[in-house]
């Protein structure tokens, strides 16, 4: 049984992300299409997907605090402790060590982690998924934006900025985040018991349903403006600790400290085993520093999750979850 979920629901997503790096390579379309394609699933296909969820899912009973509080310790844990060895074992400045930090911690959620855990786990994973990623986007660019504010300063480039003009930026982006927009409405929805007009239903389905194979083709294009470069020893450190060390850490948190449900721990552990999310590149590249230690982690853990996310995939079955 799960060798047939291996070979027939795992390997045709990364299928799917080989077809759009061979649409790349080939050129048959062109870059543009490629961010194009990504941009349609975070503002479009994605939001409708997770609003839909959330609108028509049965909520009672479902508490988002078990779910954070299993994930985010070990992400904000690992997070520091990739910024300390960036710092001190490899001697890099500390908007460096911040670019670390998301690239080990920040998961490729939205466009690879939905795909792959409703592929294994069914439609119904995306309730829990979802509860993760309403607070995925906010905590990481809240945290990740204090901390780089920090680090310009103790590299010397700039003057600290107020924290209320830094925390006044961070949420008025956050505000206009079409997921975090998409998750607020979808709850809202919910909770005061709107109905689900059959208009609607056929509206967004189609959207909605888009999201997987789009997300992954964009994936795959993106691979080549990603690629490998410079350094590879930090990329495959934090790669590492990003798709092997990340799991680990929330599946033994989850049995050990928070006793999850199974159903939502594996549904946590696949999350950290995703490969890191594109904003370690936007904050390397807004920032200036860290740009092949970034896009290493996006390529070398995109590349690798196909046998390490199987492997969790079998772990995960083999302790009965």
């Amino acid at each position: 049984m799960i060798i047939e979920t291996l070979v027939f629901v795992v390997v045709p997503l990364f299928a799917l992300i080989a077809i759009g790096y061979a649409v790349a390579v080939s050129k048959l379309l062109g870059a543009d299409v490629g961010h194009a394609l990504g941009a349609f699933v975070t503002t479009i296909a994605v939001p409708a997907l997770l609003f839909r969820t959330l609108a028509t899912a049965d909520l009672a009973g479902v508490s988002p605090w078990w779910l954070w509080a299993t994930y985010y310790p070990v992400l904000f844990s690992v997070g520091i402790g990739a910024a300390l060895l960036v710092r001190k074992v490899f001697r890099r400045e500390a908007r460096a060590a911040v670019v670390a930090a998301i690239s080990s911690g920040f998961s490729n959620t939205a466009l690879l982690g939905i795909p792959l855990i409703t592929a294994v786990y069914g439609d119904e994973a995306l309730v829990p998924l979802s509860i993760v990623i309403a607070a995925h986007i906010p905590s990481v660019t809240i945290v990740s934006v204090i901390a780089m504010e920090r680090a310009v300063v103790i590299d010397g480039y700039t003057q600290a900025r107020p924290m209320g003009e830094v925390m006044q930026a961070v949420v008025q982006k956050l505000l206009g985040n079409p997921i975090v927009l998409a998750i607020g409405s979808g709850v809202l929805w919910n909770v005061f018991g709107l109905p689900w007009p059959e208009l609607l239903e056929r509206t967004l389905q189609p959207v909605a349903k888009s999201a997987s194979t789009v997300a992954l083709i964009s994936v795959g294009m993106s691979m080549l403006h990603y690629g490998i470069r410079g350094t590879l020893s930090i990329g495959v450190t934090l790669s590492v600790i990003k798709i092997l060390v990340f799991p680990a850490l929330v599946l033994l948190w989850g049995i050990y400290v928070t006793h999850l449900p199974g159903e939502w721990l594996s549904v946590l552990v696949l999350a950290a085993a995703c490969p890191t999310g594109v904003m370690a590149y936007v904050f390397a590249n807004q920032f200036g520093t860290g740009h092949a230690m970034s896009t290493n982690s996006i390529s070398i853990t995109t590349m690798a999750s196909i046998v390490t996310a199987s492997g969790w995939i079998w772990l995960l079955h083999a302790l009965g979850y």
